[in-house]
């Protein structure tokens, strides 16, 4: 078998919802979810890419501008440091103010300079010459300047270096300016002088400040000399850098607080200089911006599922309990109930098909009441002719011929002293008044039927003694004078116990007649004897014999038309059952529904 073949196999195995899933998992689910899917991740991967790129590409931007700024303070450095009148002035020993100041006067490069270039914040000298004054960008070397570590550092080498300085503006607001040190040279003299040129922080953060990303400078391992948090200045980085590291790149997540940021750290050395900048690049909101877009594309790949699914799970619904119902209906139809519902809802091929069957529904009504009708008129038929055999059987009695004739003998066996032969005589008349009294009636009283009943078991036990006993008992609830009864209903089927249940059996043999209601609707009669019982083969054969009719046969006819009265007089669900144990003996269950007559009805004297 192909594979094909087995997958249409296993898929009409599957009830109709299942399928109808099956197919919505299939054709919309999974490939939706797996295209869903590759769309995100590519989405996120774009994304991703797009901000490290805009990331890297700030941080170049930022790394340009450091180091055009710092290029040009270096070179604003070259040109003070050795500016001949510059050195004249810090070399020479003034032996008076005036002649200082008429020489600064004409020096006044550093003014220029400060005028000219906005990024300069302030140009500072600092000479250890006694004779020089605090004056304009001239300060003497005080001891708190000399004990700095910048100064110490600043005379004992020529190279150039950056510090950061702590600064207080007039509104005492703190800042950190990036500072340019060196030593200025001087000539033919024992005096030291050092340059310090303070980047403007101001200028440095109009010329970096970027509203969508922020930046963090911090120079070689000491703290921050700018961060677009001002909180920041001052302190030591956060952010992973190996300062060990000759160049150091870094381009991933890293953590501000507890915010995951995207960042990209790069090294800037310094021009001329063995100093560094680590310029720290990151950006606050694109993991949350990636996220945004990611969950709007899950969202809208969820409604693309969830949608259809709704609309198949209603349609499922809908479509699933109209077959339930044409197949309930079907089933009900196949059972032989023909009362099922007028329409289902719908105008396609399922309401074609249930009006098809509601036609073959109506069609096989009315043949079954034809059918119905044909047997209740051959049952009528035969009830009249078995009521006209007996109507001439009676009719060929004169019943007071019988009566005096019976009184006669009775009389007669009194007066010969044999008490047992009369009250045989007195019971025998008593039941044959019985039968012929209740000729063509249609009911007789419960207290009636027992006293017969009672007449002829003690008949049996005439003839055949201690083989024959019995009991009548009814139930104290039961009153037996208004109770209605079919006549002559009892008398066959205690017959047959006596006849079949007791057969075998010598001596104690017994009749148990057991009256009981059922909610005070049902009446319910037990005939049992402790007879031989009979097999399960036997009881089935038994059940079969009073359930259905056989013209042919001898025997077992009185239950057979007892079950028969029963069911024509209070409905097919009523009747005979029996329970038979071998060994045990055998019980005839007799129910039908309580008739009561309206006033108790007088027994007639016998």
């Amino acid at each position: 078998m192909s594979l094909r073949n087995k997958g249409q196999e296993f898929f009409s195995r599957l009830k109709i919802r299942k399928q109808l899933q099956s197919i919505y998992i299939s054709a919309i689910i999974v490939p939706v979810l797996l295209m869903g899917s590759f769309l995100v991740f590519t989405a996120f991967r774009l994304l991703h890419n797009y901000h490290v790129d805009m990331l890297e590409s700030d941080n170049l931007r930022v790394k340009t501008i450091l180091f055009e700024i710092t290029s040009q303070i270096y070179n604003i450095s070259e040109e003070i440091s050795f500016d001949k009148t510059l050195q004249g002035i810090l070399a020479t020993d003034y032996n008076n103010e005036t002649q200082f100041i008429d020489d600064l006067n004409v020096y006044e490069t550093t003014q220029n300079y400060l005028y000219t270039y906005t990024e300069l914040d302030d140009i500072l000298i600092y000479c250890d010459n006694p004779s020089i004054s605090q004056t304009g960008q001239l300060y003497t070397v005080t001891d708190d300047i000399a004990a700095t570590d910048w100064y110490q550092k600043a005379i004992s080498q020529s190279s150039v270096f950056w510090v950061p300085f702590h600064e207080e503006d007039q509104y005492g607001n703190q800042y950190w300016s990036l500072s340019l040190v060196r030593k200025v040279p001087i000539v033919n003299s024992d005096y030291n002088a050092v340059l310090v040129i303070k980047l403007s922080d101001n200028y440095l953060k109009s010329r970096i400040n970027n509203n969508n990303y922020g930046t963090s400078i911090s120079l070689d391992d000491n703290c921050v000399i700018y961060s677009s948090n001002r909180d920041e200045y001052g302190t030591k980085s956060t952010f992973p850098i190996d300062y060990s590291t000759e160049y150091f790149q870094y381009n991933d997540e890293a953590y501000i607080g507890n915010i995951k940021t995207m960042t990209n750290i790069s090294t800037l050395n310094m021009y001329q200089s063995d100093s560094k900048l680590y310029i720290c690049s990151y950006n606050k909101d694109a993991n949350r911006d990636i996220n945004r877009i990611i969950i709007i594309c899950v969202l809208i790949i969820m409604l693309a599922v969830i949608f259809p699914g709704i609309l198949i799970y209603y349609f499922t619904t809908y479509f699933v309990k109209r077959v339930d119902t044409l197949r309930g209906e079907m089933h009900k139809a196949s059972n032989e109930e023909y009362d099922i519902v007028s329409s289902i809802k719908g105008h396609d091929e399922l309401s074609e098909v249930f009006d098809d069957l509601k036609l073959m529904v109506e069609k096989i009504e009315q043949k079954d009441a034809k059918m119905y009708e044909a047997r209740i008129n051959e049952q009528k038929l035969h009830n009249e002719q078995q009521v006209m055999e007996f109507k001439m059987l009676s009719s060929q009695i004169n019943p007071h011929f019988l009566y005096n004739t019976l009184e006669t003998i009775r009389m007669k066996a009194l007066t010969s002293g044999n008490r047992e032969v009369a009250t045989a005589i007195k019971l025998l008349g008593k039941s044959m008044r019985y039968v012929l009294d209740n000729t063509g009636t249609s009911s007789t009283t419960l207290k009636k039927e027992l006293d017969y009943i009672d007449s002829y078991l003690q008949i049996q036990k005439l003839r055949f003694n201690e083989r024959v006993n019995y009991t009548l008992e009814v139930d104290e609830t039961i009153d037996t004078q208004r109770c209605l009864i079919l006549p002559l209903l009892l008398q066959p089927i205690v017959e047959n116990a006596i006849v079949h249940g007791l057969e075998e059996m010598e001596e104690n043999g017994h009749i148990d007649v057991h009256i009981y209601p059922e909610h005070n609707e049902l009446l319910h009669i037990d005939i049992s004897d402790n007879g031989s019982g009979m097999t399960e083969e036997e009881l089935q054969a038994t059940v079969h014999k009073i359930e259905n009719y056989d013209k042919n046969r001898s025997y077992n006819i009185g239950i057979y038309n007892t079950n028969q009265r029963i069911k024509l007089c209070y409905g097919q669900e009523y009747g005979i059952s029996i329970d038979s144990v071998l060994g045990m003996g055998t019980t005839v269950k007799i129910v039908f529904p309580i008739q009561l007559a309206a006033e108790p009805q007088e027994e007639q004297q016998s």
